[in-house]
């Protein structure tokens, strides 16, 4: 039997769940995702399930139209009774509201554009196969985003935070420094490679031991839609890795787990939220002034490639970016180093000059 990948087994159990979700939608809803099966990911489609059920959740509970009615009661003509003020009064709602555990949920800037989007998407489909007669989403005006700033580590940062990771053990002490020893090699070699080839955190997760290619210095990763993509490493990275299959040959895998790179202290394929509680536990020893996250370590590698290249087409083609102004948004701007450098630029008073 072939072996089936983290990508693929993360797959099938997505599949799974968007089927329990959409059973909690009205039953029209069903066109609009088999429509969009092909063109986006079973984790997008989960996303934009969540999102259009907020929706009707707001219907029934906040318009009296719909007062007392169940949402999997709900058919296609509920989408024309809507009009362009309960579209308004829904991005109102949406940013702060009560869940079914009656725990306050808020969304910002991003969250409300995205949840708006899913909406528009959700619409067009239905007004573009003439089902629905009105498309009250397309007619309000979208939230404005705000730019925020690139948080990002320094060369001398990158330094600190790799030694930090080496020699943390120094300061450390009985059981704390006994499960440092036993993740050092590990974490050391999950974080350089993080910096030094700019992979995604779900990347990293995903990674079997089969896709390490020492021969090309290379790595194969699983992109965003499922594209593969080799992603070539230095020799720090190789070293680093190298190091960490020594340790890796003597850990005994729980069953199902045989292929991951990276082992939890479980045994098991290391998950995204440990590799980012990794990251912060180490780079809060380093800067207090920026929260740094796996993401922020992808900034950095993306920093820095672009600042030794001048490359965006470069840049964006190893960080797996499919359109280059995202790229470019975050890469090519003026950073803070001319920043700095034209902060000293300009003389409001001229020096006297010096007498002989």
């Amino acid at each position: 039997m072939d072996r089936i990948t983290y990508h693929e087994q993360t797959d099938m159990e997505n599949v799974l769940k968007l089927r329990e979700v959409l059973r909690t939608l009205p039953e029209f809803s069903r066109d609009y995702f088999r429509a969009i099966d092909s063109t986006t990911t079973t984790k997008t489609r989960i996303s934009y399930a969540y999102d259009i059920r907020i929706f009707f959740q707001f219907l029934v509970n906040e318009n009296p139209l719909f007062k007392d009615k169940k949402i999997t009661d709900l058919t296609i003509d509920v989408l024309d009774q809507v009009q362009a003020l309960g579209i308004e009064e829904f991005m109102e709602y949406l940013k702060v509201y009560k869940d079914s555990q009656d725990s306050y949920i808020t969304n910002g800037e991003t969250g409300l554009k995205r949840k708006i989007s899913t909406l528009r998407s959700f619409y067009n489909y239905y007004f573009k196969h003439e089902m629905i007669k009105t498309n009250p989403p397309a007619l309000i005006t979208m939230p404005k985003l705000h730019e925020k700033a690139i948080i990002r580590l320094d060369t001398d940062e990158v330094a600190m935070l790799l030694d930090y990771v080496e020699h943390a053990g120094d300061q450390l002490s009985g059981q704390k420094k006994a499960y440092y020893e036993k993740t050092k090699t590990r974490d050391l070699a999950l974080i350089t490679l993080l910096l030094g080839t700019g992979i995604r955190v779900s990347e990293c997760v995903g990674l079997d031991v089969e896709d390490l290619d020492f021969k090309n210095d290379a790595v194969k990763v699983t992109r965003k839609g499922g594209n593969e993509m080799f992603v070539y490493f230095g020799e720090e990275v190789e070293k680093a890795l190298l190091d960490y299959l020594e340790v890796r040959e003597s850990i005994t895998p729980i069953a199902g787990h045989e292929h991951a790179l990276f082992y939890s202290i479980q045994r098991k394929r290391m998950g995204v939220q440990a590799v980012e509680n990794l990251v912060k536990k180490y780079a809060q020893h380093i800067t207090s002034t920026k929260k740094i996250t796996p993401h922020k370590l992808r900034s950095t590698y993306g920093t820095a490639l672009y600042r030794e290249t001048g490359d965006i087409y470069l840049v964006a083609d190893v960080l797996g970016h499919k359109d280059v102004n995202t790229t470019r948004k975050h890469y090519a701007s003026v950073g803070d180093e001319q920043r700095r450098k034209a902060a000293s630029a300009l003389r409001l008073r001229e020096e006297p000059p010096k007498q002989n």
